[in-house]
């Protein structure tokens, strides 16, 4: 995968995890772009999931890493924007499907059932997995809405 900068949002459920993933792109030398938020007090995901998302559609950002409770939230979300298609990974298995077979362009975290040694383990494999192509494009194309 070619990095961007990775953009990186979440709920106050996946803030602890989102500090270890901002910790993570550190390391990895990786450039990243902090879309919120910022505490672990109640706020809401749509308001920091759609900005990422529009970032990622507008090419800002590539490729970008959501995270909230389930994780559920982030994924439905995003997936309202046409040039998204984002992932909830629980393992690095998932992580590299989300890659090969569907080319997702965000990575969602499901922060409260997920582990910093997993959440290493599902980055490492996300970043490192490529798309496949082939039958895989077919597919891939048919998920966005034609309009009109």
């Amino acid at each position: 995968m070619e990095i961007k900068t990775v953009g990186v949002a979440c709920d106050h459920a996946g803030y602890p995890l989102k500090q270890f993933v901002i910790q993570y792109l550190e390391e990895h030398k990786y450039p990243y772009k902090d879309f919120g938020c910022n505490s672990d007090l109640s706020c809401d995901y749509p308001d920091y999931a759609h900005p990422l998302a529009e970032a990622v559609e507008k090419g800002e950002v590539y490729p970008g890493i959501a995270i909230c409770g389930s994780g559920e939230g982030m994924a439905m979300t995003l997936n309202k924007h046409q040039g998204v298609r984002a992932g909830l990974a629980w393992n690095k298995d998932v992580a590299e499907l989300i890659r090969q077979h569907n080319d997702a362009n965000v990575l969602v975290l499901p922060g409260r059932f997920i582990d910093n040694k997993t959440a290493g383990k599902i980055l490492d494999e996300f970043f490192k997995a490529g798309f496949e192509g082939g039958r895989h494009e077919r597919r891939v194309k048919k998920i966005a809405m034609q309009q009109g």
